[in-house]
């Protein structure tokens, strides 16, 4: 193969071709005349001229020195044949005018090989993590000299400007609708009744039934005294039909401009919804795992699996809800890079948490373009990812076969970003930032002997896949298990008071978590959720009545 190269002098422009006699032709374009030079004084011409680093490139340059003298036709051999092979010509090494090894400043560096992927074996280098710098000290922002009852942490939440909106609300849509035509009688709530009201919320919670109105009922298998002593059966009907929790002109205003740019569709829970997030941020700050989730108000008219979804960021360490957003559509989503990038994303406020957290996150907002803007927001994150996500590495050179024994793994580092796949009964992928690949831990499995058999043994576990399970397995999945579990209020009503309730949710496990941070800083015995609960509604049933 010949190399081809262009040179611009001063004088014309010229063409040098390699040829099988370690010899270069110069065609001088102008004069159509060819001279014939030695390797060692091409070489020297190019070394000579300005920014020639090597021969492997198209190069062109000014050359201000002139040209060397030719070599004589009679010192070269004939021209090349067509039928014969050219002879080669060995030089002396004295008659080199420029070493034919280049220094190594000016060699071609060799492009760079395709990664492949590591096994357990092979040392992983895990970068240094961000040092952690909450913007507070981690945990509830209270004064633990005081003690806190359920009630009084409650207030923190539903303070009495959040009661009294919800009173004006509601008492405003009642005269509405009343002035419509409605025929359940109405007199104005006050926010001491209103605190009533929520204590039957949580107590239907409590004691499960297949409707709230047999709380009050009069058969012996049914009675029960506590709801009936809060207030009747009829009055809280008509608080839970009347219930509203922003302005009913507001209201109408934004409903006519469904469709336009300026429609909001939270707008009906939109008052009470920025202030508890004001509340949950403002008397807590997460220590430094966090996890990121979704979670699903079903609505009574359609299935289970669907409903209002919420996006929620929880502190791993106790499950406390630091923040969470309602979705609202997958045209909702300003930065451009979807719906799951904009969730995580809008959850982590740097300015209130500060730097160095550890956000853990499963496979629906894993992704590349995730991992690294949090990266470099000074935030580290691992999750499991699909091998379809873009950015995941797609090389096959020693990849985990669909043959690999259980407990097998690979690994591939790009910067920050560390991608692992391992082999248990299902192929498992992740990616971290925070996290190196193999740590000598290992885990029991039972694993299919030759003979058919089942057996345990130890296989290796990533630290990846132990540091997800542990973080997002804990007190993450508690915090959605104290809410199923407990969830109050009544299951078939609007959406929107489905959410009220769901803020109802989220408080009374917020305020438990607290309880049990103050129970362990002065070494008493904590409440259990059930007789927190009990506690809560029996001091909300009490409100107003000194």
């Amino acid at each position: 193969m010949k190399v081809v190269n262009t040179v611009s002098t001063n004088v014309a422009t010229l063409s040098f071709v390699l040829t099988p006699l370690r010899v270069f032709e110069l065609t001088f374009n102008k004069t159509s005349k060819m001279a014939t030079y030695t390797r060692e004084q091409v070489i020297q011409m190019l070394f000579d001229s300005n920014g020639f680093g090597g021969l492997e490139a198209p190069m062109s340059a000014s050359v201000p020195t002139p040209l060397p003298t030719p070599l004589n036709s009679a010192d070269l051999p004939g021209p090349p044949s067509r039928t014969r092979a050219r002879r080669s010509v060995r030089l002396s090494s004295k008659s080199r005018a420029f070493p034919l090894t280049l220094p190594p400043s000016r060699r071609c560096k060799p492009a760079p090989l395709v990664d492949r992927w590591h096994d357990g074996s092979e040392e992983d280098v895990c970068p240094p993590p961000f040092p952690f710098c909450p913007e507070r000290t981690p945990g509830a922002q209270l004064d633990f000299q005081k003690s806190y009852s359920p009630l009084e942490i409650f207030k923190l939440y539903f303070t009495p400007d959040v009661l009294q909106t919800l009173c004006t609300n509601t008492n405003k849509y009642a005269a509405r609708k009343l002035a419509a035509g409605a025929r359940t009688p109405w007199t104005d709530v006050t926010p001491d009744e209103l605190l009533n009201y929520l204590s039957l919320v949580v107590y239907i919670g409590l004691v499960q039934v297949s409707s709230a109105k047999d709380q009050w009922g009069e058969d012996c298998d049914f009675w029960l005294d506590f709801p009936s002593s809060v207030m009747p059966v009829d009055r809280y009907e008509a608080i839970t039909a009347y219930l509203h929790m922003s302005d009913p002109a507001a209201d109408e205003v934004n409903d006519q401009l469904c469709g336009q740019p300026g429609h909001d569709g939270l707008f009906c829970v939109k008052p009470l919804l920025d202030d508890l997030l004001t509340a949950c941020r403002a008397h807590y700050h997460p220590h430094q795992n966090l996890v990121v989730d979704e979670r699903l108000v079903a609505k009574s008219t359609q299935p289970t699996n669907r409903g209002n979804k919420l996006f929620v960021l929880v502190d791993s360490q106790n499950g406390y809800t630091c923040d969470f957003s309602v979705y609202k559509g997958m045209a909702q989503s300003p930065s451009g890079n979807g719906l799951s990038f904009d969730a995580v994303v809008g959850l982590l406020k740097v300015p209130h948490l500060g730097t160095g957290y550890h956000v853990f996150v499963d496979s629906f907002y894993t992704s590349t373009k995730l991992f690294s803007h949090l990266h470099q927001l000074r935030f580290g994150a691992c999750g499991a990812i699909r091998t379809d996500c873009v950015g995941f590495p797609c090389t096959a050179e020693n990849a985990l076969g669909s043959g690999a024994a259980r407990g097998e793994m690979r690994w591939i580092r790009e910067d920050p970003l560390l991608y692992v796949k391992w082999k248990d009964r299902h192929d498992v992928a992740m990616c971290s930032t925070i996290h190196k690949a193999y740590s000598e831990e290992s885990m029991e499995r039972c694993v299919r002997d030759p003979n058919g058999g089942w057996a345990k043994r130890v296989i290796p576990l990533p630290d990846p896949v132990k540091e997800y399970h542990k973080y997002m397995g804990g007190w993450g999945d508690l915090s959605d298990s104290f809410i199923r579990y407990f969830s109050v209020g009544p299951k078939k009503t609007q959406w929107y008071k489905k959410l009220f309730l769901h803020f109802v949710d989220i408080v009374v496990v917020n305020s438990f978590i607290i309880s049990l941070e103050m129970a362990e800083v002065k070494k008493q015995k904590p409440l259990k959720m059930k007789s927190f609960r009990q506690a809560l509604c029996e001091q909300l049933a009490d409100a107003g009545k000194d």
